[in-house]
């Protein structure tokens, strides 16, 4: 099974890298107005952690419109639906399966917030459909799948970023500027740091049945297949090699 996963992810995501109409929306709750033709639509795929919080910030900007989110958890799904419909005054459409957002051609573009295992894939069927992709930081979990990732964006001509938001301000670029200018002299030193006690250790629970509401094996992707585990879902899954290469 784990082989067949994982020929799943690599050999489908390289052969990639070789419908719904949604109804019109707007933004009644909101004080400005854009023009339909300058909205941009936004769907998010993975929508309980940074998933939303990047939607949060790109919903103060007037011209985004959210029209989907999708998850694998509709407890996540109905609840992250009611904040945006408290914010924007419109509930967008709700998906289980991420290939039902890709297939509206009303959405342009789409933010993957999903565990680390489904970046590649996801980013590259994404590209495929033609949307503008925002992932989450780690890119993937091998330089295998990013290479496959940067190959689509390539092929297919799309806009791509990864969430390094401590990189992608205007003040760090312009710090790196200044340090290159050679204002600063001679560089003898640098010092990084990783902040990396600030969880406490997590403890060992039995398996579980899956809880009412979640697509496991929707969840699962090209991981390995196994029983469903709390401590090995929504935050919990970075610790695990099977979704995630741990935290830094």
């Amino acid at each position: 099974m784990q082989a067949t996963r994982r020929a799943f992810l690599l050999g489908g995501a390289a052969a990639i890298a070789g419908t719904k109409v949604t109804e019109a929306r707007t933004f009644a709750s909101r004080p400005w107005g854009v023009a339909p033709s300058d909205r941009i639509a936004i769907g998010v795929i993975g929508c309980n952690g940074m998933g939303y919080s990047d939607l949060t910030s790109l919903l103060k900007l007037p011209e985004v419109e959210c029209v989907a989110l999708c998850d694998v958890d509709r407890n996540v799904l109905e609840r992250r639906a009611q904040d945006v419909e408290q914010t924007t005054g419109t509930k967008p459409a709700l998906y289980e399966d991420f290939r039902r957002v890709l297939d509206d051609d009303n959405i342009d573009a789409v933010v993957i917030g999903t565990p680390d295992h489904w970046h590649c894939l996801q980013m590259v069927m994404a590209c495929e459909a033609g949307k503008d992709v925002y992932v989450e930081k780690p890119m993937a979990n091998s330089i295998e799948e990013c290479r496959i990732m940067v190959a689509a964006a390539k092929r297919y001509d799309r806009v791509v970023q990864v969430g390094q938001w401590q990189r992608s301000g205007v003040h760090w670029d312009d710090a790196i500027k200044f340090l290159r200018s050679g204002k600063l002299g001679r560089i003898r030193t640098a010092r990084a740091w990783a902040y990396m006690d600030w969880l406490p250790d997590i403890p060992n629970i039995p398996d579980e049945p899956t809880p009412a509401g979640v697509n496991y094996d929707m969840w699962l992707g090209p991981a390995p297949l196994r029983p469903f585990n709390r401590n090995r879902f929504h935050f919990n899954f970075r610790w695990f090699w099977d979704y995630a290469g741990g935290l830094m």
